[in-house]
């Protein structure tokens, strides 16, 4: 009964904190609104989920967090630095990551994290959900860069949703 009332009670809870965070108030309305919106999004999108959340591990899941946002900082740095710079040393290119993730979740998360991070971008996965084509700036080491991914942000998902 109540996993039918509320499918997703986390996001329902990031839903409601993110809508106050955004509107910067803790007025009672706003409140209320938050935590209506925060039960009927889910509740009405619930349909079109192709799995069930299930976070495994949710103390790896907020150093996930942690470490998406300093390398969200880190990253702008760096392409501010690549910017201003002479253009004549970007070396632009894609990159084609195989993916040990195999849930769809796993897999829109990393592939968001990605295309958050500043330099890069998630451009495709194909058709068999084992390869992620990535965008990157600047790229002098592709094994490096790809290293970095896995170890960084698919190696934290494959124990928040697949272990």
């Amino acid at each position: 009964m109540m996993r039918r009332l509320l499918p997703h009670p986390v996001l329902s809870v990031f839903l409601w904190l993110i809508w106050l965070l955004l509107n910067n108030t803790m007025a009672a309305s706003h409140v209320v609104l938050g935590a209506v919106l925060a039960v009927f999004i889910p509740w009405l999108s619930s349909a079109f989920w192709p799995e069930q959340v299930c976070i495994k591990k949710p103390l790896v899941l907020l150093r996930y967090i942690l470490v998406v946002l300093w390398s969200i900082i880190v990253a702008n740095i760096n392409v501010a630095r690549l910017i201003l710079g002479s253009s004549d040393k970007l070396q632009p290119g894609f990159i084609s990551l195989e993916l040990r993730l195999q849930s769809p979740v796993g897999i829109s998360m990393l592939s968001n994290t990605i295309s958050l991070t500043p330099g890069t971008v998630s451009c495709d996965l194909s058709d068999d959900r084992r390869y992620l084509l990535i965008h990157a700036l600047h790229i002098d080491d592709v094994e490096a860069i790809i290293s970095d991914i896995q170890n960084r942000f698919e190696q934290p998902l494959l124990e928040i949703f697949e272990s």
